[in-house]
């Protein structure tokens, strides 16, 4: 007998907020876990971020749906790499940017803390989005910090269940904005140069 479908469906569509692509939907996999950033969390990250984008080489780890490494691109990020472990995810987000024409974004289909672990090379924005109930955030940031994935004075968006507060940052990030939406908790810190001795 022939396997059952080899593709999952197509149940799930975000929408593209704002710069080249505005407006356009793109469709993503059933998977678990996989939730979008809601439109209006995204609307106001991005108006966070609104002069740092431009020009900017950014990560977004746990890419999931691409949501951001694609809204980043929208508006005109030169380079995003987006790092998603599930491969159906994964092969979507491959799909939209020959779609779209880009390529100026990557996917690596990879563990995100696997990933982290090897030398990286600077980025001055990063998405860190994981699944909730795994709490990723800590080691995730320890890992930008201490494997050169972080320009000087980079910055940091970080997605978590309200419930949980706050995140914990290594010691010279700076918590630069926090809002709830629902049951998001969402938070931007800004990476402060080093002193050396």
């Amino acid at each position: 007998m022939k396997p059952f479908a080899s593709n999952p469906p197509q149940t799930g569509q975000l929408r593209i907020i704002g710069g080249e692509w505005r407006g356009r939907k793109l469709l993503f996999p059933a998977v678990a876990d996989l939730r979008p950033t809601p439109d209006r969390v995204r609307e106001t990250l991005f108006n966070w971020l609104q002069m740092q984008i431009a020009d900017s080489r950014c990560l977004d780890l746990f890419a999931g749906s691409g949501a951001l490494g694609l809204e980043a691109l929208s508006r005109g990020a030169r380079e995003v790499v987006m790092v998603e472990q599930e491969r159906s995810a994964a092969a979507q987000i491959r799909q939209h940017l020959q779609t779209l024409n880009c390529t100026n974004g990557r996917v690596e289909s990879s563990d995100v803390l696997r990933f982290l672990q090897s030398a990286g090379t600077p980025h001055s924005v990063v998405f860190i989005d994981p699944p909730y109930r795994l709490n990723l955030l800590a080691p995730c940031c320890q890992l930008l910090e201490q494997n050169g994935w972080l320009t000087e004075h980079a910055y940091i968006y970080l997605e978590d269940n309200a419930k949980n507060g706050t995140p914990e940052l290594p010691d010279h990030w700076q918590l630069i904005r926090s809002k709830k939406a629902g049951d998001v908790g969402y938070h931007l810190a800004q990476r402060q140069a080093v002193a050396t001795a």
